[in-house]
């Protein structure tokens, strides 16, 4: 297909009440969701303070207490007539775009609220033991003065270590050191019987630790993971470079500003951290960044630039500017550049308040943003959010990094949304097959970026409204996701499940690897506890009868694929 091809043809589409009220949904956003976010983030951050203030020794005692309390409840538990287990937490707190429609359904409840605690910062060993609930935003408030960083720091402060681990977590490091949970070096879990294992990738749980990721906590309950510490310094020192050209050529210049060929990596020549955003077909902005000190940051002559200051114009449109100004260097606090996307949700803030990037909205209010993701699903109703999910798109494309041109290519032609978002990382091979896996025999095509070890991978982050929802023309989002899913699958690539699936069980299983993960449900006794990963995905309300075949379901791998 030609970049010079025209855009699919669409008729105009009739308003709806449903797109007036969107339209001015703004007005809840100012006056109920941004106050009440804000409150809600500064008692949170009191809550991270009070913690602080314990000592670790004190941390791990109401840990050891609290674990009791859940392996107490699960003692509770009728399996006859209680449902499966899953965590108390409302279906609106979560982050994701799923509609937690298997908590609509009958299901037997575990309060794991109390689980947000850091237990420690062990700089011998260099690992950070944390609770599931502990945030971004907390631990690099807890880490980064101390000069050290997770390996991966997913750049929302409200994303959390369970859902980074149990769902999806990358961040702009994560050509170095893979995604988050490729970075955790230990979990702690309750498993179904209330036994609470220690899994490490060498003890005698070594399955379960690999089968722990992106199975959405459906093996067991996570009550806290040490994950690997990295040492950092106080800038980063980012490279903003304007590129041009056709959407195949914007994917093959973002491939050549940090991935060196096969069998030539140089750990001086690659960046610490690398995105790219693509602003429309034909011109983005690749950025590289590195850390450094102090002093050479304040050295004369250059720039530095505190980008979390609520006034300061929202990172995307600041990157951008390098198209008019061309490519120029700037040094940012390190924390800052971490949650650089925080105050407008990358670029999904446009959308919720148009105006909220104008300076006067900045300097007045922007002190208040961003809104709580939750807060915002929330306030919304049942037709507003089918609304969203037909109108917009928030959805990641992890494909092998050679097909980034394609994939671009497929995006702007199906769904035309912009800006796009493009973020590296490894998928390692591993001693098991896991649920997502690199292309067999990988390491002997020596592909740009690839290294024996690992295949190189990208998230293609399509978030915003299409551009035929934006023009006013009929546009099908359940359809748009469903092809999208279609060509991942043919192109080994993965839907991270955050994100509204049409999947059907069939193809979920072509997509994903069944296999260690069913053996994993069967040998520490899940089946017919926990949901399966594929049940609590699933699009839709569940019927009284689904749940009793999940409560008693037996172990079937149909779709798995066999080596």
């Amino acid at each position: 297909m030609s970049d010079l091809e025209a855009p699919l043809v669409r008729p105009k589409r009739k308003k709806v009440w449903v797109d007036y009220f969107v339209q001015f949904r703004w007005i809840i956003v100012i006056f109920v969701v941004l106050p009440i976010s804000f409150t809600l983030y500064f008692l949170t951050y009191l809550g991270d303070v009070r913690s602080e203030w314990k000592s670790y020794k004190q941390r791990q005692k109401e840990h050891e207490e609290n674990v009791k309390k859940v392996v107490k409840r699960l003692a509770e538990r009728n399996p006859s007539k209680d449902g499966l287990v899953c965590t108390a937490r409302k279906p609106w707190i979560a982050v994701g775009m799923r509609n937690v429609d298997y908590k609509r359904a009958r299901h037997f409840e575990v309060d794991l609220s109390a689980f947000r605690n850091i237990l420690e910062i062990d700089q011998e060993r260099m690992i950070a033991k944390c609770e599931p609930l502990v945030n971004m935003g907390q631990i690099t408030r807890a880490t980064v003065p101390l000069n050290l960083a997770l390996a991966v720091v997913a750049e929302l402060d409200d994303l959390t270590v369970g859902g980074l681990i149990n769902g999806y977590g990358i961040e702009g490091s994560s050509h170095l050191y893979g995604l988050f949970s490729d970075t955790v070096v230990a979990y702690e879990i309750v498993l179904s019987g209330g036994r609470v294992v220690r899994a490490t990738k060498d003890n005698e749980y070594a399955d379960l630790f690999y089968a722990i990721p992106w199975s959405q906590g459906t093996l067991g309950l996570l009550v806290s993971a040490e994950i690997k510490l990295i040492p950092i310094k106080e800038y980063m020192k980012l490279t903003y470079k304007p590129v041009r050209g056709s959407v195949k050529e914007l994917g093959q210049a973002y491939i050549d500003s940090f991935a060196p060929r096969f069998g030539e990596e140089n750990s001086e020549d690659i960046p610490d951290f690398v995105e790219t955003m693509i602003y429309n077909p034909h011109e983005g902005v690749c950025m590289t960044g590195k850390y450094a000190s102090k002093e050479e940051a304040k050295k004369k002559g250059n720039t530095i630039n505190s980008v979390g200051w609520w006034f300061k114009p929202w990172f995307y449109q600041h990157a951008q500017t390098a198209l008019t100004k061309g490519e120029f260097v700037e040094y940012i606090p390190t924390r800052e550049y971490y949650h650089r996307h925080t105050r407008c949700l990358y670029w999904e803030g446009k959308l919720i308040l148009p105006f909220a990037d104008q300076w006067w909205f900045r300097y007045l209010l922007g002190w208040l943003m961003p809104p709580k993701v939750s807060l915002l699903k929330a306030t919304q109703g049942e037709a507003i959010r089918n609304y969203y999910h037909e109108m917009h798109v928030i959805q990641d494309m992890l494909v092998p990094l050679y097909k980034v041109p394609d994939a671009l290519e497929w995006v702007d032609r199906e769904m035309e949304v912009y800006p796009l978002w493009l973020c590296p990382h490894r998928l390692y091979k591993l001693p098991y097959k896991t649920m997502v896996y690199p292309e067999p025999g990988f390491e002997e095509q020596c592909r740009q970026g690839d290294t024996p070890y690992a295949q190189m991978y990208t998230d293609v982050g399509v978030y915003y409204a299409p551009g035929p929802v934006l023009r006013g023309e009929v546009f099908d989002g359940a359809d748009a996701v469903r092809r999208m899913e279609s060509w991942l699958i043919e192109n080994h690539g993965y839907q991270p499940q955050y994100a509204v699936s049409e999947l059907n069980e069939k193809n979920f299983w072509r997509m994903f690897d069944a296999g260690l993960y069913e053996q994993c449900r069967n040998k520490y006794g899940a089946v017919g506890t926990f949901m399966s990963v594929y049940y609590k995905c699933k699009k839709g309300r569940k019927t009284e009868k689904e749940v009793q075949e999940a409560e008693q379901a037996q172990v079937e791998v149909p779709y798995a694929e066999t080596d």
